[in-house]
């Protein structure tokens, strides 16, 4: 029996050292990309050309609506190479991310180079909430495998961050304190207008001659960013939209996660029109001034005059 095993064990290592010196196929795993693989220790295939790597979600236990699903249901992230021109690699990628991995997963991408280029949600009503992030980059294979490593190393591993608690004194002088809705518009350098509790700066786009079907898109039609804020001077609250165009994502979003406002989503609201208009929506918490100084910069990232 020993003799069996042993013979049978060379027979197959032959096979293999065949494989292995035999011409590169459709199904034989480049060197640069068993490479990659090791890199960021995750398995992979490599079919049609392309080297597909698996970032299945096995540590969440998703339900959807109250029924529990499988990971292979639509939690299994990954991230793909593609040999292009001139030797460098095409990288795309989905990220399946809980909502408290997602800001620093796209400040270690935005930081080592990599784009992110759409955040959203798949479903509805699911616990834990779970959000999308499509990637994108271009290089050598082992150069990508480096700059990804460090955000693939967070999934999973991000500690939830929970808000301390406010004490009774703070809470009740928080409510009679008010925004300092002048300090805010001097710094954004555009005028608001108060709702209720609300102060919102809406800026449109101008700069861009946006049409569909020969009519104008303007900011009364969508075309325009803005923060809403609330609160007081040093506990404030701000969310808002970025409408941008498509070269201008890149710095929008490493200035946000700058300056410590979290990105919520990345998505299109008009399908047909040219040119393209990427729209993000953000959000943030701390001092006023530090939130509109945040936003200021956000604007300063793009065309808007």
């Amino acid at each position: 029996m020993r003799m069996s095993q042993g013979v049978l064990l060379c027979a197959s290592l032959a096979v293999i050292a065949v494989l292995c010196s035999s011409p590169l196929s459709a199904q034989q795993m480049p060197v640069d990309y068993e490479a990659v693989l090791k890199q960021v220790g995750c398995s992979g295939d490599f079919k049609d050309g392309v080297l597909k790597v698996n970032i299945p979600r096995n540590d969440l236990h998703v339900t959807v609506a109250g029924r529990a699903l499988p990971t292979p249901f639509g939690f299994g992230g990954w991230f793909a190479l593609s040999k292009g021109h001139g030797g460098e690699e095409v990288l795309m990628g989905d990220f399946v991310l809980l909502q408290e991995e997602v800001n620093p997963v796209m400040s270690a991408l935005l930081e080592q180079g990599l784009e992110v280029t759409a955040l959203h949600n798949h479903f509805l009503w699911e616990q834990p909430r779970v959000m999308y992030m499509h990637i994108h980059g271009h290089g050598k294979a082992m150069d990508l495998a480096t700059r990804i490593k460090p955000a693939l190393d967070l999934i999973g591993h991000v500690v939830p961050q929970e808000a301390p608690p406010v004490a009774p004194a703070a809470a009740a002088v928080a409510k009679n304190e008010t925004l300092d809705t002048a300090r805010i518009a001097a710094i954004v350098g555009r005028q608001g207008e108060q709702n209720g509790s609300v102060y919102k700066i809406a800026i449109g786009r101008s700069d861009l001659a946006v049409e569909e079907m020969g009519a104008t898109i303007n900011a009364r039609m969508g075309l325009n960013t803005w923060a809403a804020f609330t609160g007081n001077n040093q506990d404030a609250v701000v969310a808002g939209d970025v409408a941008m165009l498509e070269a201008e994502v890149p710095l929008v979003l490493a200035t946000l996660r700058k300056n410590g406002l979290d990105v919520v989503s990345i998505h299109h609201h008009m399908l047909g029109t040219k040119p393209v208009v990427i729209f993000l929506h953000y959000w943030g918490t701390g001092p006023a001034e530090k939130l509109a100084n945040g936003f200021r910069a956000a604007l300063d990232a793009t065309g808007i005059k």
